[in-house]
Formats: structure tokens, sequence, C-alpha cells
């Protein structure tokens, strides 16, 4: 759920750590990201969502300089980016979809040698290993090498390593992304205790759960423009009915022509799934009862609903 207490739109624009308007990027005749503006302050995460190829990644690259903008701005910590790149890089930590740690270094050394690209002593990063180590529940894996390590705990150490540099702000690209249930869960416990001590998380996800659980407010992109902007349940209920009848099951997708669709505000087939999105349940799930050997899940509606709403079941190849 999003923290309680957030900010407004405009009080995160006054406090802003990081602020992008009209971010505009072109590769040959199409526009990656197009027209796109957004702000974070200290303690907030914004997730940033969108099928593939919406430009999530291209977003996150020119944030961090790696990607030159065609149009727009990036002001970060009072400087511009890419202008003042290597100064907003050292107040910045960056954990990417790809895993980059050294194989040939135990974790303890990955998190010494990443501390030397931003000019911090030895004896300084050694200070901060055991923390970070701690904070990564990796103490007694410090001279293991990252093949012997699991995927959570790869994740865990690539976020201890964007951590040497006590960093303000967070870029996280998809940083969950093939992980169990249980190191997800562990990571999100992490993520949400560098929210509570301040720093903004800027967080691309595929996981409508992890959106929901973390971010304060989503960006949703689609084709690289803004198409909604908000906290995630406000956003849920703005753009969608409260509940949702799933019914599956032989005959599931007649319904769509049967009366009972009147009972319904919206329909949607997924498969052999049907989708009602209704004002009041009960009088679908009463009809339903007339066909018994269909399978239902009433819940009420979520951020995958949403998602899905927005930018269509399709999907989408990568780019």
């Amino acid at each position: 759920m999003a923290p309680a207490g957030s900010l407004s739109h405009n009080q995160t624009m006054e406090t802003s750590i990081l602020s992008v308007q009209g971010l505009r990027k072109r590769y040959g005749d199409n526009w990656v990201v197009d027209d796109v503006s957004f702000a974070i302050a200290p303690g907030e995460c914004l997730g940033v969502i969108g099928p593939n190829g919406a430009g999530k990644t291209t977003t996150i690259r020119m944030c961090l300089g790696l990607s030159v903008p065609d149009a727009g701005s990036i002001t970060a910590f009072g400087l511009q980016m890419p202008r003042d790149a290597l100064a907003i890089k050292a107040q910045l930590g960056v954990v990417s979809q790809m895993d980059t740690l050294d194989p040939d270094f135990s974790c303890a050394e990955n998190l010494l040698v990443y501390g030397r690209y931003f000019g911090m002593k030895a004896a300084q990063i050694r200070e901060r290993v055991p923390a970070l180590l701690a904070f990564a529940s990796l103490t007694n894996k410090a001279t293991a090498k990252p093949g012997e390590l699991s995927g959570g705990m790869k994740r865990r150490l690539s976020l201890a390593r964007a951590l040497v540099n006590n960093p303000r702000l967070l870029l996280l690209d998809e940083p969950t992304t093939g992980l169990d249930p249980q190191a997800r869960h562990l990571m999100w416990e992490r993520l949400q205790l560098l929210l509570q001590e301040g720093k903004a998380i800027l967080l691309t996800t595929h996981f409508m759960d992890e959106a929901e659980r973390l971010c304060t407010r989503l960006l949703v992109l689609d084709h690289g423009k803004k198409i909604a902007e908000g906290r995630p349940r406000d956003l849920i209920n703005q753009h969608l009915e409260p509940d949702v009848v799933e019914v599956y099951g032989a005959g599931a997708l007649d319904l769509v022509q049967a009366p009972l669709k009147t009972l319904a505000a919206r329909i949607e087939v997924s498969g052999e799934t049907v989708f009602f999105y209704t004002q009041d349940a009960k009088p679908l799930m009463q009809a339903l009862g007339a066909y018994p050997q269909l399978r239902t899940l009433h819940r009420p509606a979520n951020l995958e609903d949403l998602f899905l709403k927005l930018t269509g079941r399709q999907i989408r190849e990568e780019a």
C-alpha cells in the first residue's frame, strides 16, 4: 500500500530531488519517450509502469545520463543532467535489470571495488561493508562469490552495492524480476526501510502487486506517453468499477452473450476467462448460481485491472 502521509503532486514538485520536464527521445522515426514529466520527493517511491516498449527503461537511461534527451530537462539535487552528470551520479544508487556483479570478487569485495568508483577511500568503504551486508542479510556470505549465491541474494547484493555511496535517490529498473515470492517480499521489506530513512526511489516494475505495495505514486506510460499519474488506490477508484468477478470453465465465453451481461458495467475476455466489472457484484453472483459448472472468483478491483484497462490485454513484444 502507499505510505501514509504521501505528498500531493504540487508538494512533490516543490520539494523534489528529481524533476523531469517535457522529456522526449526519438530513435529513427519513433518517439520512444514523448513529453514525459514527473518529480520525486525525499521518502517517496515513484513507480513507472507500462507494457514492453512503453519507454520506461529509456526514461531511466536518460535520468542516468546514459542517453541524451532530444528535448526536455532533467534536474536532480539542483543540478542539470547531462551537464552535471558526474556530480549527480555521485548521489545516485542504481540497480539495473541485468546482473552486473563481478563474478571474480566476493560479496565484500564487490562492495569495496564499487565504492572506489565514487572516489571513496578503502578504509571508508570497509567501515560501511558490515552494515551493508547485514542490511542485505548477507553477513555470512561476505567471502562468497556471486556464483555461489541464489537469485534473491544476488539482487540484495546489487541493492547493497547501490547503497555504498549513501545515495539520496535510487533508480531501480525491475529489481525483483526472476525472484521467488519469499525473495521478493524480503526485497520489498528492505526498500520500505530505505523509504522510511528518507531516500527517494524511482522504480520500474512489471509486478502490479509490487507497485501497489511500494509506490507512493504511479506513472503509467504507453507508447512513450504518460497516460495516467497518481496514487495507486486513487487511480483504481478513478478508472475502475469497485468489484470484479472472474468466470472461467466450459461455457464461460457464452456468458458474454447471456442475459446476465446486463448485470455488469463492463465485460472483458482474456483467453478462457470472462471478467465482469460491476458496481455491485451481489446480483451477478446470484445469477451465476445457475451455472454450477463454472468457476468464479469475486474480488475488489486492483492495479492489474487498471494496467490492463489503460494499456490493453494484447501482449507486446520487446522492441
